[in-house]
């Protein structure tokens, strides 16, 4: 069962101990003892422990094969183990280390280079960076210095990473209160237009409360220069925002000189059926920040923008303002190259596009009257089914009760939405017909008997 071929071979999900199995459960005991608490959920139901993937299938260490409907957080859109970013760290594993912002590994400026022509701008430059967090981060202090104006403003339901800045424009309680002497108080929150609730489906309350913090300044008088929101929201419960929201507050934002970073970390690199998603919805973006699938397993991520933004930053004398130990990372851009061409030369955008309305269509049709489902959307391979109580609110837990019912079935999922009320599927382009008609089966199956 360790074999590579025998598990890609394997397609669908073979359980051969219930999980956890033992050899999951004693390594889960072992973490218990030397990890945070805070990090990884233990419990005599979970985790188990990887030992291999390949495609959409994951092995673990008591030998269950799994269909991984997350991508790893979304990381592993071309499948895992891709057989060009493979053959890519073969090549370029004589070095695997180097001096990003002193002495450049080569790797580096083939990575930028492409990376400011996958953008939408001609005269595009990029911060590089390990993850998401960090090029957040990145956007954030970029949008401070090209405005002049420090404050921000977010959206409710967004995820943008948990390091200090990320966190201060991720509003979830969750994550931020036990912090929130330490955060930034100059960041401004409107709501996320939701047509399943909202008085005004076209998202004409979000832009009043836009346009309202954009006049008033942040909670602590700090006035605003950047606007960062997801195209989609993803770890939000894929929440789509409505026709024409996305261009409007792009021609608000002009009207009162902000800036708009988009945050594509999770919809970039083709996932929801383009290179990046903010055109194809109608956001004209000054900085864009992407990563998760652009390494293709390999920790990256950037932010990109045009000369105009980015050259608010001052030019090095020999000691940077912003980088890291790791910015650059060899490994990691020759890595992201790989994706880069596979993205280009497989079509990902269009094949994510086509697998997702396969996806969508037949989760709709199995979930059709099951109780509770209240909405089952998507766009390309980021997709969230949201669960109701009786009055058409979140059934609290009912997403994350969901995908633990799915693991002992061979199914890898994750909750969405700060109540944990939506399933979200992120998976990889590499599912087979049979694996599709599978996972909508068994989600249906699951959906009905878990309350």
């Amino acid at each position: 069962m360790s074999d590579a071929r025998t598990l890609s071979g394997r397609e669908l999900p073979l359980i051969r101990s219930q999980p956890p199995g033992p050899a999951s459960a004693a390594l889960g005991a072992r973490l218990h003892r030397v990890e945070s608490r805070n990090v990884t959920f233990v419990a005599d139901h979970w985790p188990v422990f990887w030992a291999e993937a390949v495609g959409a299938n994951v092995l673990d260490v008591d030998g269950n094969v799994f269909v991984d409907l997350t991508s790893a957080f979304g990381v592993a859109l071309l499948g895992h183990a891709s057989p060009p970013v493979r053959a890519a760290l073969r090549a370029g594993a004589t070095l695997i280390h180097g001096m990003g912002d002193i002495h450049p590994p080569a790797p580096k400026l083939e990575l930028l280079e492409r990376l400011a022509s996958f953008s939408p701008w001609a005269d595009a430059k990029v911060i590089l960076s390990t993850g998401g967090s960090e090029a957040v981060e990145g956007a954030l202090k970029t949008g401070a210095l090209a405005s002049g104006r420090p404050g921000v403003l977010a959206f409710e339901g967004a995820y943008h990473g948990l390091t200090a800045g990320s966190l201060s424009a991720t509003p979830r309680s969750h994550f931020r209160a036990p912090f929130e002497n330490q955060l930034y108080g100059g960041v401004a929150f409107a709501p996320f237009p939701d047509p399943m609730r909202d008085p005004t489906p076209d998202g004409s309350d979000a832009l009043d409360a836009v346009r309202a913090a954009l006049i008033d300044g942040a909670p602590n008088g700090d006035p605003i220069g950047t606007i960062i929101i997801e195209p989609v929201q993803a770890r939000g419960g894929a929440r789509i925002p409505p026709d024409g929201f996305l261009a409007k507050l792009s021609k608000l934002a002009r009207a009162h000189d902000t800036l708009v970073i988009a945050d594509e970390i999770m919809t970039g690199m083709g996932r929801c059926g383009a290179p990046l998603a903010s055109p194809s919805l109608g956001l004209d973006p000054d900085l864009v920040v992407v990563g998760k699938a652009l390494g293709g397993g390999m920790p990256i991520s950037a932010c990109i923008a045009p000369a105009r933004v980015m050259d608010a930053w001052p030019a090095s004398d020999g000691e940077a303002m912003h980088t890291s130990t790791f910015l650059g990372h060899p490994l990691s851009c020759t890595a992201a190259c790989a994706v880069l061409d596979v993205i280009q030369s497989d079509d990902i955008p269009a094949r994510a596009l086509e697998l997702g309305k396969t996806l969508l269509g037949g989760l709709r049709d199995r979930l059709h009257g099951v109780p509770g489902v209240g909405d089952v959307r998507g766009l390309g391979l980021l997709l969230g089914i949201e669960f109701v109580d009786e009055d058409g609110g979140p059934a609290h837990g009912r997403g994350a009760r969901v995908a633990e019912a799915a693991l002992p079935e061979g199914l890898i999922l994750l909750p969405g939405g700060d109540h944990g009320h939506v399933l979200e599927l992120t998976p990889p382009v590499t599912l087979t017909e049979a694996q599709v008609e599978h996972a909508i089966g068994t989600i249906g199956d699951v959906a009905e008997r878990t309350p």
